[in-house]
């Protein structure tokens, strides 16, 4: 099954590229208001990724059952597509940074219904899913654990902008909705 995890990355890096380079073209993508935080999840995502696989080739006897590897790939799949889906909705007003256009509208259509975040909790799938795929429960671990402070940390100061730029209807939005996972946080 982790043959079919290698594709999905491919996929997921081509849409990252992608999200960058629509960023450039728009003349959009500003890191004044960043604070950092595109790298510091690039970076974080990227050592989850490496931990997975040294997990995986050091400690072979914490296997995952043959069928949890193939639903950690459709678990990759389904973060993708959650992550386009995010991004779709938001249309021009998506960044890969933080930055929010003056008189923007509070998005609370698609996935934004339910978690304001969408695109963070599909990029958390993605790699939970291959930590699964990968078939061993420290590449779980690492894939879940290793980005959750980097995506944490770019919530508090992309809400921080929201609220700041978009006012009472953001704060509004905030009170109906969680963060990343539906009812929870």
């Amino acid at each position: 099954m982790i043959v079919l995890a290698y594709p999905t990355l491919a996929c997921w890096a081509l849409l990252e590229v992608g999200l960058r380079v629509h960023d450039a073209v728009q003349g959009k993508g500003g890191r004044h208001r960043d604070r950092g935080t595109r790298v510091l999840i690039a970076v974080s995502l990227g050592a989850a990724i490496g931990a997975a696989r040294v997990a995986t080739s050091a400690a072979p006897s914490l296997g995952i059952p043959v069928a949890m590897r193939v639903f950690g790939v459709v678990v990759m799949w389904l973060g993708l597509a959650t992550r386009v889906w995010a991004v779709a909705v938001l249309g021009g007003a998506f960044r890969t940074t933080v930055e929010v256009d003056p008189g923007q509208p509070v998005v609370t259509t698609g996935p934004y219904r339910w978690i304001r975040h969408p695109s963070y909790a599909g990029l958390l799938l993605i790699v939970a899913g291959l930590g699964l795929a990968l078939g061993n429960w420290l590449s779980v671990f690492a894939c879940l654990l290793l980005p959750l402070p980097a995506l944490a940390w770019r919530i508090r100061v992309e809400e921080a902008e929201l609220s700041r730029v978009l006012g009472h209807p953001y704060r509004a939005y905030q009170t109906r909705t969680a963060r990343l996972i539906p009812r929870l946080w």
